[in-house]
């Protein structure tokens, strides 16, 4: 079969590699569609480590065939991938913080991901897609559930304001998911028109551009009205983090998403101060019987015509490196780049 690899910055190769072989409780995926994504870009451009396996962890795709004990899927199935292999058997897992487990693996940087033909995956991280939900759309379960996760960790509440820094696509999800957990006002700042006017279709009530101006406007509408939660989604070497704090009202939570590459500077004054509560939030989990995955794929059904809109670009895997160059490059129109096998 044919899966992307990076040796170095900025330049992917196919290669020819064997398909993977199952073991007893893991199921083999056709994979349809893999998202690319801005942790992706970190890598590719040299802010973090290279992968040594195929990279790509926003999947969807077909089962093509079960190991011998797996009973909670069957071939023919649709479904979306969570991309963390854990143990099961730590106190973590039992709790549904598997997220937390010591010895997870993550696919696209532990072990073999999506930009290949096939993979293999425990059956269990798999989630079957409804009818309705595309396999471009399906990939977006991912990104999806790192909100709900984050929102939830927020503890987002009926009729609270929520900030959101950042229209990426983690931002411009948070900014629905914040919408459908009940928020009364969702903000959001947005460096890009094409950011700015997806975030509206997707229920953001107030934007705020990345400029002076959009900056004094946010200061204003955080001074008159108190947000209750911010949740950061940009990450990198800014400082977003004390922008969150300094926006976020007394006694309010800051939740941060975003992948930091350099130690952000904390305002730890304003942090002590305003009595604010800060909240990591990694990847995604379960609270009880449904998992944030679950979640996700509730809300892309419900919303699957404007979710579909985020996904800009759209290439084949052989067309690899254009895909990492455009989603580099968001004056390209650039929100969601997708890659098909």
């Amino acid at each position: 079969m044919i899966a992307a690899f990076c040796n170095q910055p900025g330049r992917l190769e196919l290669r020819d590699v064997p398909r993977p072989t199952l073991g007893k409780d893991e199921v083999l995926v056709r994979v349809r569609n893999c998202g690319v994504c801005g942790s992706d870009l970190h890598w590719f451009h040299g802010s973090f480590p290279l992968p040594g396996v195929c990279p790509g962890h926003e999947i969807a795709g077909d089962v093509v065939e079960v190991g011998p004990e797996v009973i909670s899927v069957a071939a023919g199935a649709r479904v979306a991938v969570e991309p963390l292999v854990v143990c099961r058997e730590c106190s973590f897992c039992r709790t549904g913080d598997y997220q937390l487990c010591p010895r997870f693996r993550v696919l696209g940087t532990m072990r073999d991901g999506g930009f290949a033909e096939y993979l293999a995956m425990p059956a269990y991280a798999l989630y079957e897609l409804p009818g309705e939900v595309s396999y471009e759309v399906g990939a977006l379960a991912e990104p999806t559930a790192v909100c709900v996760h984050a929102i939830r960790l927020a503890g987002v509440q009926l009729g609270q304001r929520v900030l959101v820094i950042g229209a990426g696509t983690i931002g411009l999800l948070a900014a629905l998911v914040a919408r459908t957990a009940g928020a009364g006002e969702v903000a959001i700042t947005a460096r890009h028109p094409h950011q700015a006017e997806m975030a509206r279709r997707l229920g953001a009530t107030h934007v705020f551009t990345t400029t002076p101006d959009g900056d004094r406007e946010r200061s204003e509408y955080a001074f008159r009205h108190g947000i209750d939660i911010v949740i950061e989604t940009v990450g990198g070497s800014g400082g977003t983090l004390n922008d969150a704090i300094l926006a976020v009202r007394p006694g309010g939570t800051v939740a941060v998403v975003g992948v930091f590459t350099a130690s952000p500077a904390c305002n730890a004054l304003a942090l002590v101060v305003k009595e604010v509560r800060l909240v990591g939030s990694l990847t995604y989990g379960r609270s009880g019987p449904r998992a944030d995955f679950d979640v996700a794929i509730d809300v892309l059904r419900a919303h699957a015509p404007v979710v579909r809109e985020l996904i800009t670009h759209r290439y084949e895997l052989a067309a690899i490196q254009a895909a990492f160059e455009t989603a580099s490059d968001k004056t390209r129109g650039a929100i969601k780049v997708t890659v098909t096998p």
